[in-house]
Order: structure tokens, then sequence, then C-alpha cells
């Protein structure tokens, strides 16, 4: 089975600068969570109307900035699945620019959880299934 890569691009707008011109290193979590619920939409899945209490926590995100971004520049992020255990799993993400040059790279863990209980939730099969195909 061929790797699946989900991508999603993203215009560089003035309010995401810095006061030195380039884009907030801040900016960039708002863009990486931007490509996660991309993602899940990919996958057919509606974060906003899950009809019961479990979802999914973002237990860690770590980013490492390569280049500078500028105001109207356009970033594309592709996104994998770097793991996937029985209650959490991985993503990684590689940012790119317009010249297709590596801006930043992006490593987030997410746990399956159920709100209500107050406790991780085993990832499914189906819900398995439908991420290996996105696997490193």
């Amino acid at each position: 089975m061929q790797q699946k890569i989900s991508s999603f691009t993203i215009c560089i707008d003035w309010s995401n600068l810095d006061l030195l011109g380039h884009v907030n290193n801040v900016s960039f979590y708002t863009f990486i969570q931007s490509s996660r619920v991309n993602f899940w939409e990919q996958l057919g899945l509606d974060v906003t109307k899950i009809q019961n209490p479990c979802g999914v926590m973002l237990a860690s995100c770590a980013c490492t900035f390569i280049k500078p971004v500028f105001y109207q520049d356009t970033i594309t992020i592709h996104s994998t699945i770097s793991f996937i255990k029985q209650t959490s799993f991985g993503f990684h993400h590689q940012l790119f620019n317009q010249k297709n040059e590596l801006v930043a790279e992006a490593n987030d863990v997410m746990v399956l959880f159920n709100f209500a209980k107050n406790e991780k939730v085993i990832i499914d099969d189906k819900l398995k299934e439908k991420m290996n195909g996105y696997m490193i």
C-alpha cells in the first residue's frame, strides 16, 4: 500500500508576523493545529459532531524552526502518522514554503480520551486501519 500524505496550505497573513517582520514562532503551532483538523476531515471524522464523550487530546507538540517565513508566503504542511500505540499515536509534520524549502518540522503525540470518565480509550481497529495508510 502506498503511503498517503495529508496536505494543507496556508497563506501567511499580516497578523502572523512579529516585530521583526517574519512569522512569529507561536503561529506555527496554530498552522500545525489546522493541519491536524484537516487530517481528521480527510479520514472522514468530524470532531465537532462526535456524539459521545470520546475525543482526541494533544499530549505534546514540538516544533523545530529551520527557515524564517514572511508576509504573503504560502506554507504547505505535509502530515503523516509516525506511530500508533494502544491509546496514542503520533503525527509528523513538515512545513514547506512556496519554493518547496523545508521551513519547520513538528511532532505531535495525540491520545484518544474519554472526557466523561477522565481516562484513555483504546484506538479501535477501524480507526487504526484508516490511520495506517498515513504511516511513515
